[in-house]
């Protein structure tokens, strides 16, 4: 194959392929939540208002559910190692901007490029397809897409450390440097995949369908601050559903789409994209909620009045858990079919929040209900891709998995409003300030349970079997990813 990046001299081991792909994914997905502690103290530090400093998180969504399908369909045509480097040094520069200066706007910006290289992990689970023997594929896919969750759990109380004994930037350095560190990695250790979709790239599909994703996902996110019933906020969501009807009539009617909607519209792969929402959903809530409940003062009568530090910690446990879970749902799924993996990983979170509902007063106990729900985040995360496999042409794997993991990012803004909404407003004053109740807590997890539930409904309905021959699975093999049974 011609091209600037050339392929590594020899084929590695395929456990120095995962491992490197999985270190790139918890990296990437680091970034996700790398910031959350510090937002509290953005303001002070930049001198900028509170809103400006929401946008730190707000913009990487909003970059990462863009940058999502389409730099996994580029993969597919173009090359997914060339497009992979490419996410890595998009994360570098914007982790370097992010260190080098204290200005709102260029965090932004930097904060933006970060969340863009969220591609890279659609990315390395089509690379594991492509390249690793067809017994390899379940176990290693499953682990690439548990590093989704297994980065944010462990990102926050690395930020935590970070922030309590160092200067805030530090944090951006090590960013930027493990950036380096995986462009060094792939390089070595990855080698270019020959398969590649046909046709052009759809330009006009890719600008589309960004135009509708920022449309909806501005109005999400913002529409607690701007008012849910405001110009603002009902004017993109109507614009977000003109473009995306006018979106899909010209994917439909377009050669070479960028998202091919017939397949997409598939019950496989639809109903996988919709549980992937509410798994998203439902797992965004744990995050969101326990290390805020933990730091609530104690004259709240349920507030632990807990460290930045010791929050952190408290998902410590739950990204542990999703990496020693990651090879058991691959399990799951090689002898019993995904599917019946994902109806475990729904009920497992579902138990999850129940335990948190009934046991939320110690930090033994919140922990314990925060790392059930991260267990079953683990066992859904590793069974999500492999339902996607069975049902697209192994040439789309790079956007029908983009596609996914976007579902996942729009089913977390969708909690992120939601928990703030929630604790916004269902407070009461204590020690001179508004502050959430126990029960706007338990509220978040009996909506994020609910969610958990429907995700288990929406799986038992997804068709049992392999719905087409997708083609190659693994180098050089012809064969099922898995039997279903369910």
């Amino acid at each position: 194959m011609s091209g600037a990046i050339s392929r590594p001299a020899a084929t590695p081991h395929p456990r120095f392929l995962v491992a490197v792909l999985a270190f790139c994914g918890v990296v990437v997905a680091v970034m996700q939540t790398l910031v959350v502690p510090l937002l509290p103290h953005i303001p002070a530090l930049t001198g900028a208002t509170p809103t400006a400093a929401s946008w730190l998180v707000t913009i990487t969504l909003l970059t990462g559910a863009v940058c999502t399908p389409v730099l996994g369909r580029v993969g597919d045509m173009y090359g997914k190692r060339r497009v992979l480097l490419a996410s890595l040094g998009v994360l570098v520069a914007g982790s370097a901007l992010c260190a080098l200066s204290s200005q709102i706007g260029v965090l932004i910006a930097g904060r933006a490029l970060q969340g863009a290289a969220l591609a890279v992990v659609p990315l390395g689970i089509s690379i594991m397809r492509d390249e690793l023997a067809p017994e390899r594929v379940i176990p290693s896919v499953a682990l690439m897409s548990s590093t989704l969750g297994i980065g944010a759990a462990v990102g926050l109380p690395i930020a935590a450390l970070v922030i309590e004994h160092s200067d805030w930037h530090t944090m951006f350095w090590a960013s930027a440097g493990l950036g380096v560190l995986d462009i060094v990695l792939v390089l070595l250790c990855v080698p270019e995949s020959s398969v590649r979709s046909r046709g052009r790239f759809d330009a006009v599909g890719a600008l589309g369908l960004s135009a509708a994703l920022v449309s909806l996902l501005l109005a999400v996110t913002q529409g607690g601050q701007w008012g849910w019933a405001s110009t603002r906020t009902l004017g993109l969501l109507v614009l977000a559903v003109v473009i995306g009807l006018l979106w899909g009539r010209y994917e439909l009617r377009t050669a070479s789409p960028m998202v091919d909607l017939r397949v997409s519209a598939r019950p496989a792969v639809l109903l996988t994209n919709i549980a992937a929402l509410l798994i998203g959903f439902a797992f965004y809530a744990n995050s969101l909620s326990t290390g805020q409940m933990v730091q609530e003062p104690t004259s709240t009568g349920y507030g632990l009045g807990a460290s930045i530090v010791v929050s952190g910690l408290c998902l410590l446990p739950g990204g542990l858990a999703m990496v020693a879970l990651s090879p058991v749902s691959a399990r799951i799924s090689a002898r019993y079919g995904p599917k019946t993996a994902l109806a475990i990983a729904s009920a497992v979170l579902a138990v999850g929040y129940l335990i948190r509902f009934f046991t939320s007063h110690q930090l033994w106990t919140i922990i314990l209900g925060a790392t059930v729900v991260a267990a079953g985040t683990a066992i859904a995360y590793s069974a999500l891709p492999t339902l996607v496999m069975r049902a697209v042409p192994v040439s789309e794997t790079g956007a029908a998995n983009g596609l996914n993991t976007l579902m996942r990012s729009v089913g977390q803004a969708f909690c992120s409003a939601a928990v703030a909404a929630v604790l916004a407003s269902v407070t009461f004053r204590v020690d001179g300030r508004e502050a959430p109740t126990l029960h706007a807590y338990l509220l978040v997890f009996l909506i994020a349970g609910g969610a958990a539930l429907l995700a288990l409904a929406v799986t038992l309905c997804l068709p049992s079997g392999r719905t087409q021959d997708t083609g190659t699975v693994g180098r050089g093999a012809k064969t099922p990813l898995a039997r279903e049974s369910v």
